[in-house]
């Protein structure tokens, strides 16, 4: 009986020992999540750049699946511009004045000032970083780039569980100058805000809280959370993600644009993306999203639940 009882609790040791855990690295390029020895996800500190062009900072690639493939892609041959896991807008006002176009990237820049870890509950780790906007149309009296907009954003990473792992992604925005708005493309699809350029494989397909979702011109009427499941896995496995949007977001919004090739899947803020919203110098606009990264389709897992249960937070 001693016996039995040495070995149940050194099989409880073994499984506390090699349990999954997360890890983060902060370099002064990247921070980079990994999951025991496997990658989850970076987040690019440093500016990168196609041969000098089309540079951006302050975004998530790459993000792996669970079985560690590249879910997300960067400098697409279709839209050089588009970047993994980003938000950004079209239109950024002081007034009249309009300040380039940081979904685009012309004329804009995100000086990342500072990223650190925070402390967070449970086994998840968490890392915030202090970003600046800034144009070459807004300087101030020596003739340099003026920051325009304070960005703080959370990235928060969980240990996988029944073979799905969330993260959170917090961002909070404030004005710097008085008089500020902020949105999408100035046409009727009005995209801009928390878009993920995911891989577009042959059989990709979209679920929303009314069933399977088809991609159309215009944004979609579609709830609180979309998945997008395909064969993005080793050799071909199916998995997917799920974008859930928190019923809180300043100005939530259900509309989606969803594209199945050459394009990326867009959580729309503001709608009408082409109305421009102000942006206040004192209460920041917070966005909060979670992304699931799960093995086999959307009906893996219940989603709607799993929306319902992210409202509470």
């Amino acid at each position: 009986m001693f016996r039995i009882f040495i070995f149940i609790c050194f099989v409880n040791l073994t499984n506390v020992i090699t349990a999954q855990k997360i890890s983060v690295e902060i370099q002064a390029d990247a921070a980079h999540f990994v999951e025991n020895k496997d990658s989850v996800l970076t987040y690019q500190i440093a500016e990168k750049s196609l041969n000098g062009t089309n540079r951006r900072s302050n975004y998530i690639h790459p993000l792996y699946t669970l079985d560690g493939q590249i879910l997300t892609e960067d400098f697409p041959k279709d839209h050089l511009h588009h970047r993994g896991i980003f938000w950004a807008w079209h239109q950024l006002y002081i007034g009249d004045t309009q300040l380039g176009d940081a979904w685009d990237i012309k004329d804009f820049s995100w000086d990342v000032r500072s990223v650190k870890e925070v402390q967070v509950e449970g086994k998840a780790k968490a890392i915030q970083a202090e970003v600046f906007w800034k144009t070459s149309q807004w300087k101030d009296n020596y003739g340099n780039e003026k920051p325009v907009v304070r960005e703080l954003t959370t990235i928060k990473v969980y240990p996988v569980e029944n073979q799905y792992r969330k993260i959170d992604v917090q961002i909070a925005i404030r004005a710097l100058e008085p008089d500020m708005r902020i949105g999408g493309s100035e046409n009727e699809k009005g995209y801009g805000g928390f878009s993920t350029r995911v891989r577009l494989v042959d059989d990709i397909g979209f679920t929303s809280s009314s069933g399977e979702t088809r991609p159309q011109n215009l944004p979609i009427e579609a709830g609180g959370w979309m998945d997008i499941s395909g064969s993005f896995g080793k050799e071909g496995a199916l998995s997917g993600m799920s974008i859930l949007c928190h019923p809180d977001n300043s100005g939530f919004s259900d509309r989606w644009i969803l594209r199945s090739e050459n394009s990326m899947q867009n959580a729309v803020y503001p709608y009408p993306g082409a109305i421009a919203v102000p942006l206040s110098q004192t209460q920041p606009t917070i966005l909060r999203y979670r992304l699931i990264i799960h093995e086999g389709g959307s009906e893996f897992l219940d989603i709607e639940s799993e929306h319902a249960e992210y409202g509470k937070q």
